[in-house]
């Protein structure tokens, strides 16, 4: 079965609406003023990727399996992203018990490497024509990780 294009920008649109959770809940949390701004402002590209992603999406073409009941095939893919790819705000091992910059860092970072994985699996099953929507997702990724290790790099 092949996954469209359509589905894989939901699971882009869930991701980042995650990982814009992740970073309020890091900036809460941190009381250095430096991390605070960082991580507001990592929440802030997070919107602004999920808005680009929803733009690439009102033009894709969605697939609608059967289901046994309403939401059942995004709501598989929904928990796997929620619980592998990047914790919810209900999922508190998001943030370590003592926060700390670095590590809050470190599994951003990691949560973008897992990003750019997961897409470059999933573009094995998206039909060819759709391989240029997967890759602008894989490089805004990319770019986000590359981003991030600058900012631990700073901090460090």
């Amino acid at each position: 079965m092949d996954i469209t294009a359509g589905e894989i920008l939901q699971f882009a649109m869930r991701m980042e609406e995650n990982g814009e959770r992740f970073y309020r809940e890091a900036a809460t949390n941190s009381s250095d003023s430096r991390a605070k701004e960082l991580f507001n402002r990592l929440a802030a590209e997070e919107t602004v990727h999920n808005r680009s992603f929803e733009d690439l999406f009102s033009k894709a073409d969605v697939f609608e399996p059967p289901e046994s009941y309403p939401g059942e095939y995004l709501a598989y893919f929904y928990n796997y992203i929620d619980n592998k790819v990047f914790f919810t705000q209900d999922n508190k091992a998001s943030l370590p018990e003592s926060f700390d910059v670095i590590k809050a860092l470190d599994f951003a970072i990691q949560r973008e490497l897992d990003s750019v994985l997961f897409y470059q699996e999933l573009k094995a099953f998206v039909p060819v024509t759709d391989n240029h929507t997967i890759d602008a997702i894989i490089e805004e990724e990319r770019r986000h990780f590359a981003q991030l290790c600058e900012e631990k790099k700073k901090l460090s």
